[in-house]
C-alpha cells in the first residue's frame, strides 16, 4: 500500500523538486500532494511573536494552514512549515517529517517524541554552496574586487589599486584561519589547500582529516593562536553557548591590524557592536558578512555605513545544488522510512 506524503516547499526548495526526488526513490510507493509557501518573498516567523508556535524558528506559514494541508498525510516533507506541539496533537495520522535543512528549528522535537513522529533532517546541504561562498568572499575583499566596483561604479577610476602599498595579496601568502571543522568548515580547508594557503583550524572537538592532518600547511590550534597569526579569519561553527559571541571586543584585539574577518556562518557568533567599533579604530582591516543577528537588517545599522565592509543578505547557501542535494537526501530517508530501514540522520 502507497504511502500518503505531504510536500510543503518553497520558492528555493521546491515542491517540484521534492516530488521529482521522491518518485524516482519511491516509485509508485507513495501518493503526492504539494504546496509552494511564498518564501523567501514573504519573511519567515519565530516562534517567540506567535502565540501557541513558542520554541520554534525560521518557520513560514501558520498553524492552521499547514495542519489542514498535511491532513491524514502519513508523512510531511518541507523545509520550513511549522510543527508545534498543538498541531502535532491535531494530525494524529503523521508518523514522519524529514526537513531538509541541517536543523529542525522549525519543530517541536520534544513534542515529536512524544508523539511518535521521526523527525530526520539533511546535515550538510549547502556545505559546498557556503564553502565556495565563503572562498568567493576571501578573494573579493584580498583582492579588491569590491573596492574597484564600488569606485567605478561612483565614476571613479581607482589606479592606485595597482600601487604596491595599496594592491591586495594572494592566498598563497595568507594565512586563513577557520573557526568550525564540520560539514563546511572542512571543505572550506580543503579549497584553501588547491590555493597554497596556510590554514590554521580551530575546532576542540574533532581532530584533522588524514588528508588536512598530512599537509604540512594545515594545523590545530588554539583560537588565541588562530586570532594571532591569521591573514584572514572565518567563522563555521554552530551556535552554542560557548560559540555565542565568540567574536567580540577581546578575540578582535587579538587580530591583525590588517586582517580580514567573515563571518558565513550565523549572527550570534560575532558581537556586532564589538566588530564595528574595531573597524573603526582600525583594530582590524575589513569584514565580510553574510549573517546577522537581525534579519533584515535595519537600514540605518552602522556596520552598512562603512567603506571596509562588504555584505550580503544572507545568500551563502542559496544554490541549486543545495536544492536538489537536499530534495535527494529527504527522499532517501522517506524510502527508508517506507522499507523499515533506519534513518540515515534521526534527529
Amino acid at each position: 500500500m502507497s504511502k500518503s506524503v505531504a510536500i510543503i516547499g518553497d520558492l528555493f526548495m521546491l515542491p517540484e523538486a521534492f516530488e521529482t526526488a521522491l518518485k524516482d526513490a519511491c516509485g509508485d510507493q507513495v501518493q503526492i500532494k504539494t504546496r509552494k509557501d511564498n518564501w523567501p518573498d514573504e519573511p519567515m516567523e519565530h516562534g517567540y511573536a506567535v502565540e501557541g508556535m513558542d520554541g520554534l524558528k525560521e518557520y513560514f506559514g501558520t498553524a492552521d494552514d499547514v495542519v489542514e494541508f498535511v491532513g491524514d498525510a502519513e508523512i510531511l516533507v518541507t523545509q520550513l512549515a511549522p510543527m508545534s506541539r498543538s498541531m502535532f496533537e491535531r494530525l494524529p495520522s503523521l508518523k514522519m517529517i524529514a526537513v531538509s535543512r541541517g536543523g529542525p528549528v522549525n519543530i517541536d522535537m520534544q513534542a515529536a517524541r512524544d508523539h511518535g513522529v521521526l523527525v530526520v533532517n539533511t546535515p550538510g546541504r549547502n556545505a559546498s554552496a557556503v564553502a565556495e561562498f565563503t572562498i568567493g568572499a576571501i578573494l573579493s575583499e584580498t583582492r579588491k574586487i569590491r573596492e574597484g566596483h564600488e569606485s567605478l561604479r561612483a565614476g571613479n577610476w581607482r589606479g592606485d589599486l595597482y600601487r604596491a602599498d595599496v594592491t591586495g595579496r594572494e592566498l598563497s601568502e595568507m594565512t586563513v584561519g577557520v573557526v568550525g571543522y564540520g560539514n563546511i568548515g572542512t571543505k572550506v580547508v580543503r579549497l584553501l589547500r588547491a590555493f597554497g594557503t596556510r590554514v590554521l583550524v580551530c575546532d576542540p572537538y574533532v581532530q584533522l582529516s588524514p588528508q588536512d592532518a598530512q599537509d604540512d600547511m594545515v594545523s590545530h590550534v588554539s583560537i588565541d593562536t588562530l586570532l594571532e597569526q591569521s591573514d584572514v579569519v572565518t567563522l563555521h561553527p554552530r551556535v552554542s553557548e560557548e560559540t555565542r559571541g565568540l567574536m567580540n571586543a577581546e578575540a578582535f584585539k587579538k587580530m591583525k591590524k590588517d586582517a580580514l574577518f567573515v563571518n558565513t556562518a550565523r549572527g550570534p557568533l560575532c558581537n556586532y557592536d564589538d566588530l564595528y567599533e574595531a573597524l573603526v579604530a582600525g583594530e582590524i582591516g575589513s569584514a565580510m558578512l553574510e549573517t546577522f543577528a537581525i534579519e533584515p537588517v535595519p537600514t540605518d545599522w552602522p556596520l552598512l555605513q562603512l567603506p571596509n565592509v562588504t555584505l550580503t543578505p544572507h545568500i551563502a547557501g542559496a544554490s541549486m545544488r543545495t536544492v536538489t542535494f537536499a530534495a535527494e537526501q529527504a527522499a532517501e530517508e522517506v524510502r527508508r522510512y517506507i522499507a523499515g530501514e533506519p534513518a540515515r540522520n534521526p534527529c
